[in-house]
């Protein structure tokens, strides 16, 4: 019995990290572009390169949860049948060992910086904002998002929820419009209450504070809508303020531009950072 244990054993535990694996690297691929899908279980495809790093720590960190999960598993097992009364009814009086204590002290101690040195890295990747092609400034309102563009004639708009656009609850009215394959520092701050601008397929989310200005960047590397909401507790209307963002290639963008500082033109004296440089 011992011997056909063994094998089932080992039968299910290439069975389930095999499943494991196929769940963790190829749910992605069958990911709706930019928006979420019905009963979406795993991260929405990237859309950046940070994105690209927080889908792999995240697929590294479930292999090795699964990897750690099998083998405390398999030990759990092996003590049940090997060391019960019917097997080994004269148990065994050892109460140390050197050898064993150091690896299960200094094993979790390597997984440990294994995880850490990733860990900061993406850490990094996501505060260090570089060099910005655009500025873009979106300001948390109850319960829409306002838009500023101060490197292209600090013109700005409202960007609410639209009844008849789907997908549901995410298509609004004037999408957030950035070129393809660009640096955006996006100056986020907040009107009247805490919001948060939140782009799943960016790897975005950051605090809009009312008072205090917040930034953080993308850099979209394929063109097409990418939906997000506040995803911070604002008040009764917080589920119906979206987030969409349109990246289109650099020719529709100066278009798209030109149209914007006729369609939204304010005369606001209004002051943006830009890309540039410093508050102006």
């Amino acid at each position: 019995m011992s011997r056909v244990g063994r094998q089932l054993l080992g039968m299910a535990t290439i069975a389930l990290m095999a499943a494991g694996i196929t769940l963790v690297t190829g749910g992605a691929a069958f990911a709706e572009l930019g928006q979420p899908e019905p009963w979406e279980w795993h991260l929405q495809g990237s859309g950046s390169p940070v994105m690209d790093n927080i889908v792999w720590f995240h697929n590294f960190l479930s292999v090795l949860i699964i990897v750690i999960t099998l083998f405390v598993l398999a030990l759990l097992v092996i003590v049940v049948m090997k060391f019960n009364a019917k097997a080994n009814p004269v148990p065994s009086r050892t109460t140390h060992n050197t050898l064993i204590e150091v690896v299960w002290t200094l094993v979790p101690v390597l997984i440990l910086v294994g995880i850490a040195v990733p860990s900061f890295r993406l850490l990094f990747l996501e505060l260090d904002v570089p060099k910005a092609d655009l500025t873009v400034k979106a300001t948390g309102k109850q319960w829409y998002w306002s838009y500023a563009y101060p490197d292209n004639g600090k013109f700005e708009f409202d960007s609410l929820m639209a009844q008849d656009k789907q997908p549901r609850l995410l298509g609004v009215d004037n999408e957030m419009v950035v070129p393809v394959n660009k640096v955006i520092r996006v100056q986020v701050t907040g009107a009247d209450v805490i919001h948060a601008f939140a782009l799943p397929a960016f790897g975005v989310k950051i605090d809009a504070i009312p008072g205090r200005l917040n930034e953080t960047w993308f850099k979209a590397t394929k063109t097409g809508m990418f939906y997000g909401q506040c995803s911070e507790l604002c008040g009764k209307d917080h589920a119906f303020m979206p987030i969409a963002i349109r990246v289109v290639n650099d020719q529709e963008f100066a278009s798209w531009v030109e149209s914007a500082k006729k369609k939204y033109a304010s005369g606001g004296t209004s002051t943006f950072a830009s890309a540039a440089g410093p508050t102006q």
